[in-house]
Formats: structure tokens, C-alpha cells, sequence
């Protein structure tokens, strides 16, 4: 099993239409460049460092693609289909359901694997 952090874009950008005054104080990147900039001082401003991070590019087509924002968790399972979309975050950032789809796909994944003699 492979976590991902991904980020998408930043929601509280200050010159975003929600700012954020209480950290980590970015404006919105013109470039995958400055997106990257930006991903990686929200990294660690959340602490997250220890969590594999990718950066979708400034076109945002993984935003697009998994209507990720402004939070969202994503099983994708082994044969590359989507297990579970949680609900648009922070209201729907609920890792306890995660753990349950992962436990269900783990299962799924185990009922169909070959039978060894």
C-alpha cells in the first residue's frame, strides 16, 4: 500500500478569494514552479514531511479529474479503479472511513488473488 499526499492548489492563497492569515502565508503560484514553492512550505508548515507529496501541474487536471477540492481521500485500488471518495474536506476528511475502505479493498484483493498449493 502507497500513501500520497497530492497537492492540488492552495484554498487559503491571500490573494485568494478565502485568505488565511494564520499561516502558511501564500499567494496563489502563476507556474508549476511557485506551485511546487508553495507545495513544499505547506508541507512542512503542516508537519507533513513524513508523507510522499506529488504536485498536480498549474492546469490542475488531477483537481479536475478526482473533484478534489479543497481536501478530499482517495483510494484508488490495486487494479487502478477508485474504492472510495470521501466527502469535500475539512467537513469530509474522515480517515476512520478510509480505514474502512481500505480494509474492504484489502479483503476484495485477497478474495481475488490465485490460490497457491
Amino acid at each position: 500500500m502507497e500513501f500520497l499526499l497530492v497537492y492540488i492548489r492552495e484554498a487559503h492563497a491571500l490573494d485568494g478569494a478565502m485568505p488565511n492569515l494564520r499561516g502558511p502565508l501564500v499567494e496563489d503560484p502563476l507556474d508549476d514552479a511557485e506551485r511546487r514553492a508553495v507545495a513544499t512550505q505547506c508541507v512542512h508548515g503542516l508537519g507533513l514531511e513524513g508523507i510522499d507529496a506529488v504536485v498536480d501541474r498549474i492546469d490542475d487536471a488531477v483537481n479536475r479529474a478526482y473533484d478534489a477540492w479543497p481536501d478530499r481521500l482517495v483510494l484508488v485500488g490495486k487494479d487502478g479503479r477508485i474504492a472510495y471518495v470521501g466527502r469535500p474536506g475539512p467537513e469530509g476528511f474522515a480517515p476512520d472511513e478510509l480505514g474502512k475502505a481500505i480494509e474492504a479493498e484489502l479483503a476484495r484483493n485477497a478474495a481475488e488473488a490465485p490460490k497457491r498449493r
